[in-house]
């Protein structure tokens, strides 16, 4: 059943060192292609480390893997992601005059992807 979770697309130092290697390798695919959640909130949705989970919010939907972090690392209910082309689906094209789009605090439902 999918839940509403709050996602925070950033900067994390891996993608930033995987991007110098080139956007089509596949360390910066990998990074940008995986959503950090807590531990909790990943048994209670029975998924584990790399399984396939569909974030939906009202611009858009992704399928991306998941990562378990604790809670100290990431509260129940909140959710990671490196900026990349898969996070650019999810927000929203206002930039509010900044001209980067924002990226804190986006509504998304989360739901495993059963094979």
């Amino acid at each position: 059943m999918p839940e509403t979770m709050t996602l925070i697309g950033g900067r994390s130092s891996r993608q930033g060192t995987s991007l110098c290697a080139g956007k089509l390798e596949p360390e910066y695919i990998e990074v940008s292609s995986t959503v950090e959640m807590n531990a909790e909130d990943m048994a209670r949705l029975g998924l584990k480390d790399g399984d396939a989970v569909r974030l939906r919010s009202s611009t858009g939907e992704v399928q991306v893997r998941c990562k378990g972090r604790t809670s100290k690392d990431l509260p129940p209910g909140l959710l990671f992601i490196a900026y990349g082309p898969l996070s650019s689906q999810l927000m929203e094209s206002d930039t509010a005059g900044s001209g980067m789009p924002i990226s804190k605090h986006i509504a998304v439902t989360v739901e495993p992807v059963r094979a």
